[in-house]
């Protein structure tokens, strides 16, 4: 079924008929429906799971969760395929980024009037989003999570220009109001900075369920001065259809499940977290976050919530941002000018950010070292990376075990790891302590080294073309 809209109900439908999405009866919002869908993101290929019935509410307030996390659903996603294995997927995606980015201002939102998200508006003193089956994610979490899969929308108070963001939103006041948490560094947290220093409070409206396509661009990092929205269009092939909110006039979903609208100040701050992150750790203790006054919810009949907790991977959301991050950073790095480069890959046991892999054909001293450094530090890669280890064009960059294995035998620790102090951090890193959010990465020249390529030990492998005539000769016994 092609998709022609950006609506949660026809990509449910779509990703149904090819049978990846599984219903789940009866679990209860207290960390059931978290637990059920760690133990699915654990599966090969995990199916979407849609649950109803949820302990506690009536049938039909539903919980989606594993949207993205295997090819088919994310090839349905990014409109390039339905059937898309893995394999398929990546060689897909490979310039993609790109021709969105530059495709972006062809495909710009369009204001409409009204959307089926207006089936029912409630207003700030009547808001209850317990109303909704929200769930607590994690035994720890500090309390019930209703943003994980969310779009927050704001706006730069100087340009206009509209931000989307993946800030996990903790319900607080017994469902009447809700924190965002949102990284300093973010164009979200800047926007809300600008608004405070010029109005003194900040409007901001969030998705709660909506097509993966909005999850996907307000979780990856699209570069300054593009609106999310109009990046989700060009991946769409259609502009996201959206209102103005009727307090804050910033952009609603028009076909979004479930939005909030309402506004935040300085000096209104709750409680929040601890929550497990997507590093795999509870993120710190309880601190103070910027807390939503809510003036609408507005709500499709019988809303469908996107879930998507983050966790020790792999969790919801790390193979569709260990494949976006490739794919950007891939792009990114062409874009220098660096020669020879074969490949990208974000591992998904970083989280898709901490350990990422590039392969390259060397072609001068100092090559492998130019490639590391400058991934280190692509706005596309740089937030919270860890590792950058940079292997020779034999080396599947996407296959852990062939790195690793590079890092063992290319690698001499003393000459070959650069440590970059002082870079850009997390308040979600396990390793941080009280101050700013600064972190170290390394940067690992896991290549033979240039001087010696034409005298390096040969690798004890059969050749390709070898490999591949027997696995074709013996097909049942290569069959998965």
């Amino acid at each position: 079924m092609p998709l022609d809209r950006i609506d949660l109900r026809d990509w449910l439908r779509a990703v149904a008929d090819l049978g990846e999405v599984h219903d789940v009866h009866g679990a209860h919002w207290d960390l059931e429906i978290g637990a059920v869908s760690e133990a699915n993101y654990r599966r090969d290929d995990p199916p979407a799971l849609l649950f109803d019935d949820v302990v506690g509410y009536r049938q039909g307030l539903r919980v989606l969760t594993g949207s993205t996390a295997d090819a088919v659903r994310l090839g349905v996603t990014l409109r390039l395929g339905d059937r898309m294995s893995d394999h398929e997927l990546v060689d897909a995606l490979r310039g993609a980024p790109a021709r969105w980015l530059a495709s972006a201002p062809d495909f710009p939102a369009v204001e409409v009037t009204s959307g089926p998200v207006c089936e029912n508006v409630v207003k700030g003193a009547e808001a209850d989003l317990l109303t909704y089956p929200v769930p607590r994610w994690h035994e720890n979490d500090g309390g019930r999570y209703i943003g994980t899969g969310c779009a927050v929308f704001t706006i730069d108070p100087g340009t206009g220009q509209v931000n989307a963001g993946a800030y996990r939103m903790q319900v607080q006041h017994d469902g009447r109001a809700a924190s965002v948490n949102m990284e300093a560094g973010k164009h979200g947290a800047m926007h809300v900075r600008e608004w405070f220093e010029r109005e003194g409070r900040a409007p901001v409206t969030v998705s709660l369920g909506h097509d993966p396509v909005l999850l996907v661009v307000a979780g990856t990092e699209v570069p300054a001065g593009v609106s999310e929205l109009d990046y989700a269009g060009a991946i769409a092939g259609t502009p996201v259809e959206v209102m103005p909110g009727e307090v804050t006039g910033l952009p609603v979903p028009a076909t979004s499940e479930l939005v909030v609208e309402g506004w935040l100040y300085p000096d209104r701050s709750e409680p929040e977290g601890p929550f497990g992150e997507w590093t795999g750790y509870y993120s710190g203790g309880v601190t103070p976050v910027l807390t939503m006054e809510i003036e609408r919810v507005y709500a499709r009949h019988d809303p469908v919530l996107l879930g998507a907790p983050p966790g020790k991977p792999p969790h919801d959301y790390s193979y569709m941002r260990s494949v976006m991050k490739s794919a950007m950073i891939h792009d990114a790095l062409a874009a220098t000018g660096l020669p020879g480069l074969r490949g990208v890959w974000s591992h998904e046991a970083g989280g898709g950010r901490q350990f990422l892999a590039v392969s390259i054909d060397q072609r001068y001293a100092g090559h492998a070292r130019q490639a590391g450094h400058l991934t280190s530090q692509l706005p596309a890669a740089s937030y919270m990376n860890r590792f950058v280890v940079v292997v020779d064009a034999d080396v599947d960059p996407r296959s852990l075990s062939e790195v690793v294995w590079a890092m063992c035998t290319r690698c001499d620790p003393e000459r070959d790891i650069d440590t970059l102090r002082y870079t850009w951090g997390s308040r979600v890193d396990p390793l941080r302590e009280d101050g700013p959010t600064y972190n170290t990465r390394a940067v690992v020249d896991a290549c033979v080294p240039y001087e010696r390529k034409d005298r390096f030990p040969i690798v004890a492998e059969a050749d390709r073309e070898l490999l591949a005539g027997v696995m074709a000769k013996w097909p049942d016994l290569f069959r998965s």
